[in-house]
């Protein structure tokens, strides 16, 4: 057989049947979470920004949510908590936004069946739009204002024993202060949710990609900015390091964000550790899809469906994407 005979390549191509068959990534909607954005107020549901994808809920509409997502075939559901008054009291308050969220999820038929994951940083309740206690003075060898690392860590720990109190499945920190996975398993373990799931934001990225999201959580920080915490999308070394602290600290899953800017760590996360992978598809992701999409530039199922089969095919488990609805409403 000559070469050129042997190496057609094309032949696993030749037909729609066939293409389908030895498809090698799917993306099937179980592992698809949706994000929904908890705000006061009654009869809140409202995309911010306008065709961003984000939604923004009142508890009062998580029951028809919930009841859409299952429909949809969602397993899943993230929920950040966007409160009216600024105040980092609201982070740990058994009353607040969140808390009342995951109730309201496990007392309903169709929402007790989804797994509630809840995001655990402080950007959305402090007044300066920090993810952590902002201190103004030197410390800790640092000679000007920074976001203090034990002291936010203390309450983080606080807020995820408070979530899983109320019935969150799975505390999500997305904080990037030093040690505060070890800090928070102790306190879940201490206070008796040794079964409550750990997934850390292993390797955030102080990336270009939230504009979007920091509009709908209300979160762009004030002053400075969080290059000091979150990490520099240039580094993969130390983004590897941060990722062997957590697995060492006790995260059960581990969540790289951004997605798509990321992929090479996602493949390594997977071909390193056996830890289930998630990959947030963040709002500017979102964005430069939606968007070339509006413009006449491209398809929009087919780039979104891209998007999400180079994620899975990096080696993310579960994708946390404002895509799912889209998804559920047939658009992709």
């Amino acid at each position: 057989m000559s070469i050129a005979a042997s190496s057609r390549l094309r032949r696993l191509r030749k037909s729609e049947s066939i293409l389908r068959l030895f498809t090698e990534t799917d993306v099937p909607v179980r592992c698809l979470v949706p994000v929904w954005f908890i705000v006061d107020g009654v009869g809140v549901a409202e995309e911010l920004p306008l065709g961003g994808g984000m939604w923004r809920y009142s508890v009062d509409q998580l029951p028809a949510q919930a009841a859409r997502a299952r429909a949809g075939g969602a397993e899943g559901v993230m929920l950040f908590g966007v409160p009216e008054v600024k105040g980092m009291q609201h982070a740990t308050d058994p009353n607040g936004l969140v808390a009342n969220a995951a109730r309201a999820l496990k007392a309903d038929i169709h929402g007790s069946k989804l797994t509630i994951f809840a995001d655990v940083c402080l950007c959305s309740y402090t007044p300066d739009g920090h993810c952590g206690v902002w201190h103004d003075g030197p410390g800790h060898g640092i000679a000007h204002g920074h976001v203090d690392n034990d002291a936010s860590t203390a309450v983080l720990a606080r807020m995820a024993v408070m979530l899983a109190a109320a019935g969150v499945d799975i505390v999500s920190p997305s904080d990037m202060m030093d040690g505060r996975i070890s800090v928070i398993r102790k306190a879940l373990d201490d206070a008796g949710f040794e079964y409550t799931l750990l997934c850390s934001y292993a390797a955030k990225m102080a990336s270009a990609f939230y504009g979007p999201f920091r509009l709908a959580a209300d979160s762009a920080p004030q002053h400075g900015d969080r290059r000091g915490y979150q990490m520099n999308p240039a580094n993969r070394r130390e983004a590897a390091r941060e990722i062997e602290a957590d697995v060492l600290e006790g995260a059960d899953m581990l969540l790289i964000k951004p997605a798509l800017t990321n992929l090479d760590l996602i493949r390594e996360c997977r071909d390193r550790w056996d830890l289930p992978i998630v990959a947030y598809q963040v709002s500017g992701e979102y964005a430069m899809v939606r968007e070339a999409a509006n413009a006449g530039r491209i398809d929009f199922a087919r780039a979104a469906r891209e998007t999400l089969v180079s994620i899975r095919r990096a080696g993310a488990d579960l994708v946390i994407t404002y895509l799912a609805d889209d998804v559920w409403a047939g658009r992709i």
